[in-house]
């Protein structure tokens, strides 16, 4: 959405100290709705602080990761300010690689992060990003569609629930898929969707002796019921479709159903952002009665690279663009429905937020429950609910995610998927040393 109005914005005293210099910041971020209006309100900084510039690089999400990582582990220092989430905080600032927040400005209000979010991203008790917004999953769905279907979501759905709805909402229109799930093989795209799912279904990663599970019967029913359900009721090329992709199909009105990030739930019910605004309606992650939902914790926060040569401005834009003032400037002129959601508890006190936001006490409640140190029905060694903690999570998930992409597209049963992804992630765990070779 354009910027409409040049606004001034009464920041902290100790944020309005201009550069001595002219200093240009740059800043990799991802392509998404909420982070593509932080670069177009940012003239409410920079009015404060004409000595600091900016240089953006704006980037899907898995070209973003591989470009971030690279300069980040090389000391390359092509970026001052970087997009990261959760998984990657604890692992880099053990590493060195990114800068603490532990001095942000007073009235920063570092303890109004919501704790969940907030500990994600500190490292032994200190915070190495601050969160631009913070999410969990939950069930979004067309309450036309379902009206006229005589289907009623329940607050807490099943899977088999989905299942029957996303069915016969798909034999009664032509026009719109009975559900919508990403496809896009990546370990932030495909693999986030497909983890929690299978969480729910009873199935982890490894098990307690970092032995891999996928030749388990809760994967096993997990991929196959993933796969049926989104061939049987969701668009053709969902293979293609990540969240961007899959936001978009449920804006323009495509589909009756999307389990997804809790923070796609502005986009979709905004009337300036999506054509179905005033028909959608929300509900939590489905489950399989075993005590665990399809939900997970994820949070975009902005991190300072340590090799940065600016990191007093750095940290000076960071404090800006997560703190209270800044969702001020958004419900300014987006509305408070916009308002960066999922990192302060001030704003689920906000009248004014509440009021616009239908949907924001089921995100709330979706963000507390999500528990990364317990995330699956049996115990694992690792903690992260759509992820796994550790280093080599990335590089094994994506080969795992492009597995199941195959599955989806048709290319290979589900079993050989399966198999595959026993075999890559057996061999990149013994690698690493988490297992011996016996």
């Amino acid at each position: 959405m354009l910027w409409r109005a040049f606004l001034i914005v009464a920041v902290p005293l100790a944020l309005a100290t201009t550069a001595s210099a002219q200093t240009t910041l740059t800043i990799a971020t991802v392509s998404n709705p909420d982070m593509e209006r932080m670069q177009q309100l940012s003239d409410a900084f920079t009015a404060d602080n004409p000595g600091i510039e900016f240089n953006w690089i704006t980037l899907d999400e898995n070209t973003l990761r591989q470009r971030v990582t690279t300069d980040i582990a090389t000391g390359a220092g092509r970026f001052d300010i970087v997009s990261i989430g959760t998984y990657e905080v604890p692992i880099w600032a053990e590493r060195g690689w990114l800068s603490s927040l532990d001095e942000m400005p007073e009235n920063y209000e570092s303890d109004d992060i919501l704790p969940p979010i907030r500990n994600s991203l500190s490292y032994e008790g200190t915070l190495f990003a601050a969160p631009f917004y913070g999410e969990s999953a939950f069930t979004m769905y067309r309450t036309d569609l379902f009206e006229e279907a005589g289907l009623e979501m329940p607050d807490e759905p099943t899977w088999d629930f989905i299942r029957t709805a996303a069915s016969t909402i798909s034999e009664q229109n032509d026009d719109v898929y009975g559900i919508c799930l990403r496809g896009k093989p990546g370990w932030g795209e495909n693999v986030a969707v497909i983890t929690a799912m299978a969480n729910s279904y009873g199935a982890r990663w490894f098990d307690d002796d970092w032995q891999p599970q996928f030749d388990s019967e809760s994967w096993a029913s997990a991929v196959n019921d993933y796969v049926s359900l989104v061939r049987d009721y969701g668009p053709p090329d969902a293979a293609q479709n990540g969240y961007t992709e899959t936001l978009n199909l449920f804006q323009n009105g495509r589909c009756a159903i999307w389990i997804d990030a809790t923070v796609a739930a502005s986009s979709i019910a905004d009337p300036e952002t999506s054509n179905v605004a005033d028909r959608v309606g929300f509900a939590l992650a489905p489950h399989r009665g075993l005590g665990k939902r399809a939900n997970w914790l994820w949070a975009w926060a902005l991190g300072i690279s340590s090799g940065s040569e600016h990191q007093e401005e750095a940290k000076r834009f960071v404090a800006w663009a997560t703190s209270k003032e800044y969702a001020e400037v958004v419900a300014e002129e987006e509305g408070w429905i916009n308002a960066p959601p999922g990192t302060r508890a001030s704003l689920y006190e906000n009248s004014k937020y509440l009021e616009a936001a239908p949907f924001a006490e089921m995100v709330l409640a979706s963000i507390e429950a999500s528990d990364p140190d317990n995330p699956t029905v049996d115990d694992v060694p690792y903690t992260g609910i759509q992820y796994v903690a550790i280093p080599e999570f990335p590089g094994m998930a994506t080969a795992v995610g492009s597995q199941i992409a195959k599955a989806l597209a048709g290319e290979i049963p589900t079993d050989e998927a399966l198999d595959n992804a026993q075999w890559v992630t057996g061999k990149v765990i013994e690698r690493a040393r988490f297992i011996s070779d016996d």
